[in-house]
């Protein structure tokens, strides 16, 4: 059981790369402006947050749930998401910085990705169908077995996706996957 319950709370510009956020469910809260980089978000329950001008970079979120959370202009390279509670999965990225993060595995089907730089970013054996990448670039980012029916594409630049090698069945693109 969860230490503390945090309800439409508002945090700004707090630093806990060195201090830990304190252990518990957090439900429609706001992290505005905070720094996570290097830090501990493990264990945590985040239900309907938003997190905005965020570091989380190398953040370790080992069995946190994230439940319909949004993050909007958050630097998160190097995130590994893969290792959170599958539970209940589900957020929102828009204009940030994922660079080397990892779905790998995940079951993630209509996220959302908007204005958001993605390099390298690993998507071996995730589910995204109806997935939407609008105005993303992939660079080098990994497609191995990854179901991509009918994710939108269509502004997506910098990728390669292999349909040999994916599930590509009514994905759109400008070049018709």
């Amino acid at each position: 059981m969860s230490d503390t319950f945090w309800i439409e709370q508002e945090f700004t510009k707090q630093d806990y790369s060195q201090t830990k956020l304190p252990k518990g469910d957090y439900e429609n809260c706001r992290f505005v402006d905070c720094l996570f980089s290097k830090g501990f978000l493990d264990n945590q329950n985040f239900v309907e947050c938003t997190f905005e001008g965020c570091d989380l970079t190398n953040t370790n979120i080992s069995h946190t749930i994230f439940n319909d959370v949004t993050f909007e202009r958050c630097k998160m390279v190097g995130l590994q998401f893969e290792t959170c509670d599958q539970l209940l999965m589900s957020f929102k990225f828009v204009g940030c910085n994922l660079s080397v993060a990892s779905f790998s595995g995940l079951n993630i089907p209509r996220t959302q990705f908007q204005d958001c730089k993605m390099h390298q970013v690993d998507f071996t054996e995730t589910n995204l169908k109806q997935a939407k990448f609008s105005n993303c670039n992939l660079d080098n980012a990994i497609f191995e077995n990854t179901d991509l029916e009918q994710a939108d594409l269509v502004s997506a630049f910098n990728f390669n996706i292999d349909p040999s090698l994916n599930r590509t069945k009514k994905a759109n693109d400008r070049n018709s996957i």
